[in-house]
């Protein structure tokens, strides 16, 4: 119960989040796959499964594989629970996923020490909430100080760093996923 591994994907919404992500309207989509305006809505709201073969024209149409848009598929579950003690999620000592799957959120949680020299810059917005002890995050050439409750906001591109000031600190980050283009390409300066 609430293992999204059991459900089928709901390979529709990928499809519509790499439609729009390109800016493509459904009459574009169905002039490139050579199929129809209306089987592509029914695909996009879940009332028709692809072809294997249908799939591949779609994802040829959007310029992907249906590998990938069968990776970014969501499960079909809407409640999945992630357990405290899922030792599942953990991607690296003191930091583990909050949520399971690829779905348009990505969250999560740091505890303890944190390699503070090393740089990160994500596609999408970001927001960090210090849930326990405080941290020190370093964004566009300030050094913002957060205490327990506080949050800060960052908009995709921006380079930072953080390190934890207290131990123990627990630090929530949630996040547009990295699979779905949230943003566009901002330029450099």
């Amino acid at each position: 119960m609430g293992d999204h591994k059991e459900q089928p994907l709901r390979v529709g919404a990928a499809v519509r989040r790499r439609r729009r992500a390109l800016d493509l309207t459904l009459a574009v989509v169905a002039e490139r796959s050579g199929l129809s305006v209306p089987f592509l809505s029914q695909i996009e709201n879940e009332r028709a499964r692809p072809s294997q073969t249908s799939l591949e024209k779609v994802a040829d149409a959007l310029r992907t594989t249906a590998v990938e848009l069968l990776a970014a598929a969501d499960p079909a579950c809407s409640v999945d629970v992630v357990r405290a003690g899922d030792a599942g999620n953990r991607a690296e000592p003191g930091a583990r996923s909050l949520v399971r799957g690829h779905h348009q959120m990505h969250a999560s949680e740091f505890t303890g020490d944190h390699d503070a020299g090393r740089e990160l810059q994500f596609r999408n917005d970001q927001l960090m909430y210090v849930a326990d002890g405080a941290v020190e995050i370093e964004a566009e050439g300030r050094a913002y100080r957060l205490g327990r409750g506080d949050t800060l906001y960052l908009t995709g591109g921006v380079r930072h760093r953080w390190r934890a000031t207290v131990p123990e600190t627990r630090l929530l980050v949630v996040a547009v996923a990295e699979h779905i283009e949230a943003v566009r390409d901002r330029p450099r300066r």
